[in-house]
């Protein structure tokens, strides 16, 4: 079994959702780095940074970063058919996009979740958060621009990337402006949204 230490809302939902899909059994313990001190002690233990997901294989070794996880998933047995294979021709940008999310989108949240640490300033606070969030959106759109979810990113069924974007979009500016700033990721988070296989996943993690 595998074990996911994360939190509601949070990137390890991501690899939650990928090991539904895979049907391979996981259990979730609550490692919350902004929750009690009980699930912060914990989340220190396997995360010197203090960030989820960290995920624990059945052989007791563990994994960090989402996209490492998800994109290890997609060499595995039951991971390939939620990523395109070696040969494909979508590879090239399925391995762009799993890593443009946390090299563009996710730092910003660094910053905006704990925005104290970067500037004392009140004023300076306000501002940065701002800039963050445009950033977000800014980042948001360039993929918008340059992909065409035919329903899904790459084809008629969904991969790890769609299930990272949709879980990603959800954060600030919410997922209202990021349906209304990019509508064809829009529609395809909605079909993510709307799988059965991940209907309870979403309203338990959501």
């Amino acid at each position: 079994m595998f074990t996911v230490y994360g939190a509601r809302g949070s990137g390890s939902v991501a690899v939650e959702a990928a090991l539904t899909l895979m049907g391979l059994p996981y259990k979730v313990v609550d490692a919350d780095p902004f929750g009690d001190a009980a699930a912060q002690d914990t989340l220190e233990k396997v995360s010197p940074l203090r960030q989820v997901p960290v995920l624990e294989l059945p052989d007791g070794r563990t994994m960090t970063e989402s996209a490492a996880i998800l994109l290890w998933f997609g060499d595995s047995r039951e991971g390939r058919p939620f990523a395109p294979a070696l040969v494909d021709p979508n590879r090239p940008a399925y391995l762009r996009w799993m890593v443009y999310i946390p090299a563009a989108i996710y730092p910003m949240y660094a910053i905006k979740d704990n925005v104290a640490s970067w500037v004392s300033d009140g004023d300076c606070q306000v501002e940065l958060t701002a800039n963050t969030i445009d950033r977000i959106t800014a980042c948001w759109k360039v993929m918008e621009a340059e992909v065409d979810p035919s329903p899904y990113i790459f084809g008629e069924r969904p991969t790890f990337l769609d299930l990272y974007v949709s879980v990603v979009s959800r954060w600030t500016p919410g997922r209202d402006a990021f349906v209304e700033n990019c509508p064809k990721l829009g529609a395809m988070v909605k079909r993510v949204d709307e799988d059965p296989r991940l209907e309870t996943l979403w309203r338990e993690r959501f």
